[in-house]
C-alpha cells in the first residue's frame, strides 16, 4: 500500500457505556499534523468521552510528502473485538481528493458509536489513510 498513514485507534466501554477512545498516528508518504504549517506532528488523537448514538470528529492537516500527485482514501482494519466494527464506523471528509505533492488539506475524521452498542468492554483498530499515486 503506497502513501498508508496508520492511525491505532484504542477504546474503553465502561458500565454507564461511555466510550473513551485515543490512537497513535504513523505515516507513510502522507504526514498529519495539528497546525496548517506542518510542524505539530499529529503522533496520538484523544476522541475524548464517547456516548452510545453520538459521533466524535477530530480535525488535523494532511500533508503529501510523496513525490507523486496522491488520491485519497480511508479504511479501518483490525478491530478488536472483531465484532466493534458493527457498532462503530469510522468516515471522513477527504475521500477521493487529490493532494498535489507537498499541498496541505484539513482532513476530519468522524467516529460514529451506534446507540445499540453492547457486549464491548474495551477496542482497538487501525485507521489507514491510503495515498493511492
Amino acid at each position: 500500500m503506497v502513501g498508508a498513514s496508520v492511525l491505532t485507534t484504542l477504546g474503553l466501554l465502561s458500565s454507564n457505556r461511555t466510550v473513551q477512545s485515543h490512537g497513535a498516528v504513523k505515516t507513510v508518504n502522507v504526514g498529519a499534523y495539528w497546525n496548517s504549517i506542518c510542524t505539530n506532528a499529529t503522533t496520538s488523537i484523544d476522541w475524548g468521552m464517547l456516548s452510545p448514538g453520538t459521533v466524535a470528529n477530530v480535525s488535523f492537516y494532511v500533508r503529501n510528502e510523496g513525490n507523486l500527485a496522491v488520491r485519497l482514501g480511508l479504511t479501518s482494519q483490525n478491530w478488536s473485538p472483531v465484532n466493534a466494527s458493527s457498532y462503530m464506523s469510522l468516515s471522513w471528509n477527504r475521500e477521493g481528493q487529490t493532494l498535489a505533492v507537498g499541498n496541505v488539506t484539513l482532513a476530519t475524521l468522524s467516529l460514529n458509536v451506534s446507540s445499540s452498542i453492547s457486549g464491548i468492554a474495551s477496542f482497538s483498530f487501525e485507521t489507514v489513510i491510503i495515498g493511492s499515486e
